[in-house]
């Protein structure tokens, strides 16, 4: 017998109107000026290596990577996107915020280094 990826591991519910929620409902995405992003500097584990991460978007996965796209041209550099962050390799804090700003995000940190 093979596993239902429907039940998530539950047997049985004693409430009749239990229902699983949907774990693909797609995540609105705020508007860039209510966006509240930090830019944060990281080496750790990357090797030795600097990272320029992106947290707080608030969004969809499409929307992100989509961003991280548009943020990677930018800067002319690799870089990855999951679990909400973006993360740029190599030291672009100030390229980045220049570009944030230009593009209508209004709430954006620099923190680290």
């Amino acid at each position: 017998m093979g596993k239902k990826d429907d039940n998530r591991g539950f047997v049985f519910s004693t409430d009749p109107d239990f229902r699983f929620e949907s774990e693909q409902e797609r995540l609105e995405t705020l508007a860039p000026g209510q966006q509240k992003l930090r830019l944060q500097l990281e080496t750790k584990h990357r090797a030795g290596k600097t990272a320029t991460v992106v947290m707080g978007f608030v969004g969809g996965d499409e929307d992100l990577q989509e961003l991280a796209k548009k943020l990677k041209s930018f800067c002319g550099t690799g870089g990855s996107a999951k679990g909400g962050e973006i993360v740029i390799q190599g030291d672009h804090r100030d390229k980045m915020v220049q570009w944030f700003q230009k593009n209508g995000y209004m709430d954006v940190k620099k923190s680290g280094g």
